[in-house]
């Protein structure tokens, strides 16, 4: 089978059967079947290198391009949702301007969705700092590139049967069902004095061509995710983190270092870790340990079952489809881990199970 066919089958089961596409993006879906059954189209992909030739990489491309006000028949099509117009433009955009989607996807990284996370995040940054008794900290996201999680105190957050938390003015809303009789405790956000992201290509929020890109990596046919993306932006915008770039186990001590003498630090990890090695969450937990013997450290994590180390299962078997809330604390010779609760859906689903 030559590498054109091969190609042609990606993009096919990337429309016809991934989750990706199928099922969730009308217009991928369509978009991604007309690109496996043109010829021309297959080969002009080819000019990208191997890893970035992906459907999820070529199709951000495009978006950007559309977003860009570069490819306007494309970004029509996407605004009126229609699935043959968007095929017959994505195909002639990537005719015409190869080598300007191969350049943007050699250039970026495809973005999961970083929003939404701060419901999961909120209740357990209040339990890091009130286990330490701190009143302020500093936050270090690692690993999710945007840092939308380091505005976790500046977000309104309402709990299915439990309380409202954060600020009930932000404009970023967010909801999360309660799963279990036991209501998300009410207890208030430490003062933020520090917001750090690390991350090995980290997006800033204030760059225009960042946000965009961003923004691209979103389905086009899906303007509620784009709403709330466009929302945490502009929050995240207001106050824009200090960007730490690097390997991020190597880069956890110098922005640790950064947090004020006097507050907290607390490293979270949301769903990031699982991209580590086994040997590099092994060093991460390492550097949080070392770190501790100068100042207290705390961790807060959000990561599947036997993800992240230390944290406890609870019994529960791995790709069980869920994730498990953690919460660390190192001081000198001193360290505790705790699973404090469970979630679903990246935090639309809660259970929290830490004693009030």
């Amino acid at each position: 089978m030559d590498r054109g066919s091969r190609l042609a089958q990606v993009y096919r089961r990337f429309g016809e059967a991934e989750a990706d596409a199928a099922g969730t993006s009308p217009l991928y879906e369509r978009v991604a079947v007309a690109v496996s059954e043109s010829d021309e189209v297959l080969r002009a992909i080819q000019a990208a290198p191997a890893p970035k030739r992906h459907p999820t990489v070529i199709l951000a491309a495009l978006h950007d391009l559309a977003l860009a006000g570069r490819a306007p028949a494309l970004a029509a099509a996407y605004a009126a949702a229609d699935a043959d117009a968007a095929a017959d433009a994505a195909i002639d955009t990537l005719l015409r301007m190869t080598d300007d989607v191969v350049a943007i996807a050699v250039r970026r990284k495809v973005r999961p969705e970083e929003t939404g996370r701060c419901a999961v995040l909120y209740p357990a940054v209040a339990e890091a700092a009130r286990r330490a008794g701190a009143q302020t900290a500093g936050l270090i996201d690692v690993g999710r590139s945007a840092g939308l999680n380091l505005s976790v105190d500046r977000v309104g957050i309402t709990y299915g049967n439990g309380p409202s938390l954060g600020d009930p003015a932000s404009p970023v809303r967010m909801t999360s069902s309660i799963v279990g009789d036991r209501p998300v405790p009410a207890r208030a956000m430490p003062e933020i004095v520090a917001r750090i992201a690390v991350d090995r290509d980290p997006t800033d929020v204030t760059d225009a061509d960042d946000s965009r890109w961003l923004r691209a990596c979103c389905r086009p046919d899906q303007p509620e995710r784009a709403a709330r993306l466009d929302a945490e932006l502009a929050l995240a915008a207001t106050a824009p983190p200090l960007l730490l770039r690097g390997d991020p186990v190597e880069v956890l001590p110098d922005a640790i270092a950064c947090v004020p003498a006097d507050a907290l630090p607390v490293v979270t990890t949301t769903w990031a870790l699982s991209q580590f090695p086994l040997g590099g969450r092994r060093r991460f937990l390492e550097r949080l340990v070392e770190a501790a013997a100068a100042r207290p450290v705390a961790w807060v994590s959000a990561e599947g079952v036997g993800v992240a180390p230390t944290i406890p299962t609870l019994g529960d078997r791995r790709a069980s489809g869920h994730s498990i809330i953690g919460v660390a604390f190192f001081d000198g010779s001193v360290r505790s881990a705790e699973a404090i609760g469970r979630c679903w859906s990246r935090g639309r689903l809660l259970a929290w199970l830490a004693d009030r």
